[in-house]
């Protein structure tokens, strides 16, 4: 299957509602937008790491732009590298196209926009596949970090790239073994940055959001894990430390011990 982010199916084209009651069984507690009710360990009860993938793990931010510059390019649409990190970076391919496209004007009718970004999906993805095709290249000090926490805490990734995506880069680099859960694009109803990732990452490690520590680059991913009721760190991998809001903000993995997060966790 190619690589891209985003969900395969059409719904993740269009705008679409998230049902209430699904939010509630995967927190315990309020939606979207209300904030959480407070939670008290129990035993057995984890405390986990949730980390983004591109931006954080893999320095694929670059390749992601590239693959999308060139098919929006195609489509008559095109985008430059600080518009893209500026507006769309941390969206699904599915949101990013239809968001360049309503940006620009280019469709006023829904099934046109679905074509649309359907053509985008596709060929977004086997350009991407063939930009990675060598490797992905971790972040300096990531690999440390990951192997480190782990011994202490429960990790997940929450992202909005596909799990196949993010399970070949982590195989390649031998850190698969370290995650106890991953949320691709295809694995939440909305991807960031509504909280839906960061949520249903907690529901499969059985843990209160309240109790999770995630890890991000942008903007975005921030406003998805802090929505969701989760501590965040900020790593400036992508952007300056200016432009980024969390209750840590670090330079990078090096600065992120399991010291570190249990600080963070018991505020």
């Amino acid at each position: 299957m190619f690589s891209c982010r985003g969900a395969p199916s059409i719904r993740a084209v269009l705008p679409m509602s998230l049902n209430s009651s699904r939010l509630e069984l995967l927190t315990g507690a309020a939606t979207h937008g209300i904030v959480l009710k407070p939670w008290t360990l129990g035993p057995g009860e984890t405390m986990p790491v949730i980390f983004d993938f591109d931006g954080v793990i893999a320095d694929t931010e670059a390749l992601h732009f590239e693959a999308s510059r060139i098919v929006l390019a195609q489509q008559g649409v095109p985008i430059d590298q600080a518009r893209y990190y500026a507006k769309y970076l941390g969206y699904s391919d599915a949101d990013m196209a239809a968001a360049v496209a309503r940006d620009q004007g280019r469709f006023a009718a829904d099934a046109d926009l679905t074509d649309f970004v359907r053509e985008f999906i596709e060929k977004k993805g086997r350009i991407f596949e063939g930009l990675i095709g060598s490797g992905a290249t971790l972040y300096p000090h990531v690999a440390v970090c990951i192997a480190t926490l782990a011994a202490t805490f429960p990790l997940a990734v929450a992202s909005g790239s596909f799990r196949e995506e993010i399970e070949r880069v982590l195989d390649g680099a031998g850190l698969r073994q370290h995650f106890s859960a991953i949320v691709g694009a295809a694995d939440a109803p909305r991807s960031k940055p509504h909280p839906a990732p960061y949520l249903e990452a907690a529901r499969r490690l059985n843990a209160h959001p309240s109790n999770c520590v995630a890890i991000e680059d942008s903007m975005w991913g921030l406003d998805s894990a802090r929505s969701a009721g989760m501590h965040t760190i900020a790593i400036t991998n992508s952007y300056p430390a200016e432009q980024l809001t969390a209750d840590l903000i670090v330079s990078g993995a090096h600065e992120i011990t399991p010291q570190v997060i249990e600080s963070l966790l018991d505020t």
